[in-house]
C-alpha cells in the first residue's frame, strides 16, 4: 500500500489539472495552486486567450468541454505528453438550475447532469487509473451543501447532480486508497459568484440570520480549502466532504 505522510501545504513539483477554470472558484484555485508552487493547467469551454486574461501569467490555459469523452482523452493525453504526469485533478466545472420539479424539463435535466456529473466522470475515469499506476494522486470535486440540505437557491436537478458527485468521490476514495490516490469533495454554501448571482436575481436572502458566521463565502474561501485538500497537509484525509458554509451546515 502506498503511504504518504502529512506535511506543509506546498505543491512544488506537482502538476495540477483544473476544470471550470474560467469560473470564480476555478480561477481562485488555479492562482492559489500556482502560488503554492504547482504547475497549473486550467481548462474551460472558453477560449484560452479569455482564460489567460482572467488568470494572468504562469498558468497553462486550454479549451476543453468536460462533457465530451473524446475531448477529455485528447486534452489529458496532450498534457501528459508535455508534463509527464498529472498529480492533482480539481473538478470545478458546473452549472445550476432552479426549476421546480413539476416544471423541469428533460433538456434541463440532461444539461445539468451532463456538465455536473459527466463532467466529473470523464476526467476522473481517465486519470484515476493513471494515478493508481503512479502511486499517487489527489482528486477533488466541487460538490455542494445542496447535496446535504436539499438546496439553498437551487432546483432538484442541481441537488441530484451534486449528490451524485459526493457519492462517486467516496467510491474513488475507497478504491484509490490502497494505491495512494485520494478523493475528497468540497461542499460550499452560497458563494458570491456569477453563478450565485444568476439564481438570486430576485434578491438573495440576507446572510444575517442565515449564515452563523455572518457572510456568504467568496472564491478565496474555496481556494484555500482546495489547497489544503490537494496538498500534503491533508495526507490522512480521503473520502471526506468538507463543508465550507460559514456554519450553515454542521455535522
Amino acid at each position: 500500500m502506498a503511504q504518504h505522510l502529512s506535511g506543509p501545504a506546498n505543491l512544488e513539483g506537482q502538476v495540477a489539472f483544473i476544470t471550470g477554470g474560467a469560473g470564480a472558484m476555478g480561477q481562485a484555485i488555479a492562482k492559489a495552486f500556482r502560488q503554492a508552487g504547482a504547475r497549473v493547467i486550467a481548462t474551460d469551454r472558453v477560449a484560452p486567450e479569455e482564460l489567460g486574461q482572467a488568470l494572468g501569467g504562469g498558468i497553462d490555459y486550454r479549451r476543453y468541454d468536460v462533457t465530451s469523452r473524446a475531448e477529455t482523452d485528447q486534452v489529458i493525453d496532450a498534457v501528459l505528453a508535455e508534463y509527464g504526469r498529472i498529480d492533482i485533478l480539481v473538478l470545478c466545472a458546473g452549472i445550476i438550475a432552479r426549476t421546480p420539479l413539476g416544471d423541469s424539463t428533460d433538456d434541463e435535466w440532461d444539461a445539468v447532469m451532463s456538465v455536473n456529473v459527466r463532467g466529473v466522470v470523464n476526467p476522473a475515469r481517465k486519470l484515476f487509473p493513471l494515478m493508481c499506476s503512479q502511486g499517487f494522486g489527489k482528486i477533488l470535486a466541487a460538490g455542494s451543501i445542496a447535496a446535504k440540505n436539499g438546496g439553498v437557491a437551487s432546483g432538484p436537478a442541481y441537488v441530484a447532480s451534486k449528490a451524485a458527485v459526493h457519492g462517486m468521490m467516496r467510491w474513488i476514495a475507497k478504491a484509490g486508497a490502497p494505491h495512494g490516490v485520494y478523493a475528497n469533495t468540497l461542499a460550499p454554501g452560497p458563494v458570491e459568484t456569477a453563478m450565485w448571482a444568476s439564481v438570486t436575481s430576485g434578491g438573495a436572502p440576507s446572510a444575517n440570520g442565515t449564515v452563523p458566521l455572518g457572510r456568504y463565502g467568496n472564491a478565496d474561501d474555496i481556494a484555500q480549502a482546495a489547497l489544503f485538500l490537494c496538498s500534503p497537509a491533508s495526507n490522512w484525509i480521503t473520502g471526506t466532504s468538507l463543508d465550507i458554509s460559514g456554519g450553515m451546515w454542521m455535522d
